[in-house]
């Protein structure tokens, strides 16, 4: 204890003598919010985004930036009104990028912009050759009937019709098209004769409703084409996770299913630059969604494969090949945070058995967030803390450290104290030590009580890192004055597979007692007031409010759950998403092997039990977990003369996306929490 008080001193000591002020939702969201783009040609310098929310017109400006790697030379590239993204940077330095849209080009600092293709024709994620001759995109293709096409005379009628599954997925409901891949011919003036690789099917890439430019891409070579797609339709799509990886031949207009027989989703194809080998990430069980991911990496002049990770006890996120074609670099999360590791391949000449090396390259507590791409000496990232939104960093190959690129919200953080960050490993009730973050107000002083948040993470498969959200943001609650408890429960990965897949089949059982050991073991220290603790969370973690709410025996003051899952019956009846359902829950709730898990895990079950404070959020455009769920929690609460309040966005889905609903979720949060805890 004496060393732990001492440890925390310090970090209260060196955040004190800095920054005046705490964050507050004014300043989260005043933050440039950056995410990457690409690498120059020559290596030297990187492109990025930053978005800027407009309150006033409720919605974001994102405009695309370039600074070199030693954090010299920023540059603003972009200035139109709107979202310009998917840059490419051309051989001559010139650029290419999508905006509203259709495909513009510019200058290399972004002077003389013009639109390349027509208004009215859509032109979503694209990807040039190495020639750049050559072009990929995606757009929407009709495929099917709508009910003006059936029923002519009713053409104002706003009804649908369906018979099979999806007829909705996450916040929107199935139409008439599909999205497709099409190759055309290109210069820096025009995009023509386009072709559609998959006339005539219907199914989509990229993969609805979150796909994107990382579903294809062209071989080395440019002769073929590699693309994500799962090619069943009705209601197998909703109960399947079997996606493959296509290779379409160009001058054949063939098409061949290479990862045939991995049964479970395989996604994001990459190619290496001397065309040997591709990669992609691959599960092995069809309807997991979240099985351990491992990296496949198929030899093209033979094609053979082997699963390079297959001995790993982790999870591979996102890849590159490197430069030298070698090895691969990849993230992973590791013991509570997403690092970046490197693992090397085969070389075609060698004779000798290959065996997979891995290597941890970053360590600390921060997350390597996305992968933008390498130089020849360094690998270029965006990076995250529970204190800093993303910023570009390199990890530097020959010297094996990191080097800070950016800094592009240096004039708030100078105005504002740090949050100390603790990791605690707390015994869990079946005698496992399960990592814990603690976030503490920036003043905080150990002499003193203060109230504490259990967060309560969503997924159920989802980390608990050193992420940056900006609606659930650890920074903002501690600087509120309430302590942060972060549990990695079970079902987090970064742990084992073991510890990752406990979840499943389990939600209301050993993640629920993680929770409350978590709980348990932080309120007896003397700076916790044990009388005021809240829970809080979002969709599983929605669930885990909800099922707490009535098991805690009166542990919380106060419960806050967003878009979380009340009644499993009803839940599944209405979710679209049934492969996640399946397994997570473990079938459907008429059979008789599930029912004992309906009657253990569902929260209505105990809602005789509930007697806390709870506020209810929901979106109504939620078809992963439906607005009724959050009605009916609500009700409950109401009903029983619980004090509760229920905030409703119609116009949002599973997240809230809008700035003024952002502005609105995060007052009512904390309305509450100053009426309740």
């Amino acid at each position: 204890m004496r060393r732990f008080f001492f440890a925390l001193s310090l970090l209260v000591l060196s955040h004190s003598m800095t920054a005046q002020d705490k964050l507050n939702e004014e300043l989260l969201w005043s933050l440039k919010r950056l995410s990457g783009e690409t690498l120059s040609p020559d290596g030297q310098a990187v492109y990025f985004g930053i978005a800027l929310p407009d309150i006033k017109e409720d919605r974001s400006e994102r405009n695309i930036f370039s600074i070199k790697l030693d954090g010299t030379g920023q540059k603003q590239i972009t200035t139109a009104s709107g979202n310009e993204s998917n840059l490419v940077v051309l051989k001559d330095g010139s650029l290419l990028y999508s905006f509203k849209g259709r495909i513009w080009s510019s200058k290399a600092d972004g002077s003389e912009p013009k639109a390349i293709t027509p208004e009215g024709m859509q032109y979503d994620y694209f990807k040039l050759n190495t020639l750049e001759n050559k072009i990929l995109f995606s757009r929407d293709v009709k495929v099917f009937n709508t009910t003006a096409d059936l029923y002519p005379d009713l053409q104002k009628s706003k009804g649908r019709v369906f018979d099979a599954l999806f007829y909705r997925h996450w916040d929107q409901y199935a139409d008439a098209y599909v999205s497709h891949v099409f190759i055309a011919d290109f210069t820096k003036n025009s995009v023509s004769n386009e072709k559609d690789i998959m006339a005539g099917e219907s199914f989509d890439c990229p993969q609805q409703p979150m796909g994107g430019t990382d579903d294809f891409l062209f071989s080395a070579d440019g002769n073929r084409i590699y693309y994500v797609s799962k090619k069943v339709s009705g209601t197998p799509d909703a109960l399947s996770t079997n996606t493959d990886i296509y290779e379409y031949s160009i001058s054949a207009g063939t098409t061949v299913n290479i990862s045939n027989g991995l049964k479970g989703f395989d996604t994001h194809p990459g190619v290496s630059g001397n065309g040997e080998w591709l990669c992609w990430l691959s599960m092995a069980r069809d309807g997991y969604e979240s099985d351990k991911n491992d990296l496949i990496l198929y030899h093209i002049p033979t094609k053979q494969l082997q699963n390079l990770t297959k001995d790993w006890d982790n999870t591979v996120q996102e890849f590159i090949f490197s430069k030298d074609h070698q090895s691969i670099y990849f993230t992973a999360y590791t013991q509570g945070s997403k690092h970046l590791h490197q693992i090397n391949i085969p070389s075609s000449n060698s004779k000798s058995k290959f065996t997979p090396t891995i290597k941890t390259l970053t360590r600390g507590d921060f997350d390597v967030a996305d992968i933008i791409g390498q130089t020849a000496n360094a690998v270029i990232y965006t990076r995250t803390d529970m204190n800093h939104a993303p910023e570009l960093f390199y990890y530097d190959i020959s010297k094996n450290n990191t080097v800070a690129i950016t800094n592009i919200n240096k004039d708030t953080y100078d105005k504002i104290r740090m949050c100390p960050v603790e990791k605690r490993m707390i015994k869990t009730t079946d005698q496992q030590q399960m990592l814990t973050w603690i976030v503490y107000p920036p003043d905080f002083d150990p002499t003193k009580k203060y109230p504490a948040l259990l967060y309560c993470q969503g997924g159920p498969q989802s980390a608990v890192s050193q992420f940056y959200s900006y609606r659930w943001n650890f920074q903002l609650m501690a600087s509120k004055g309430y302590i942060v408890i972060a549990p990695n429960r079970r079902g987090l990965p970064g742990f084992g597979t073991s510890w990752n897949e406990q979840i499943s089949g389990d939600w209301g059982g050993q993640a629920m007692s993680d929770y409350l050991a978590a709980v348990d073991s932080m309120k007896k220290l003397p700076f916790i007031d044990a009388s005021r603790i809240g829970a809080v969370g979002a969709s599983y973690g929605g669930y885990s409010v909800y099922m707490l709410a009535g098991i805690h025996n009166n542990r919380f003051k106060t419960f806050i759950a967003h878009c979380g899952l009340f009644d499993l019956r009803s839940w599944y009846g209405s979710t679209e998403e049934m492969w996640f359902a399946n397994w997570d829950i473990g079938g459907p709730y008429w059979d008789e092997r599930y029912k004992p898990l309906y009657q253990k895990h569902d929260p209505i079950n105990y809602a005789a039990n509930w007697n806390t404070p709870i506020l209810v959020i929901h979106g109504g455009l939620d078809y992963r977990v439906p607005e009724t769920q959050g009605m009916e929690a609500f009700q409950l609460a109401q009903v029983k003369g619980i004090k509760s309040r229920f905030v409703y966005f119609p116009d949002e889905g599973h997240w809230i996306l809008k700035p003024q609903n952002g502005i609105l979720w995060q007052r009512e949060f904390y309305r509450w929490l100053q009426e309740t805890l």
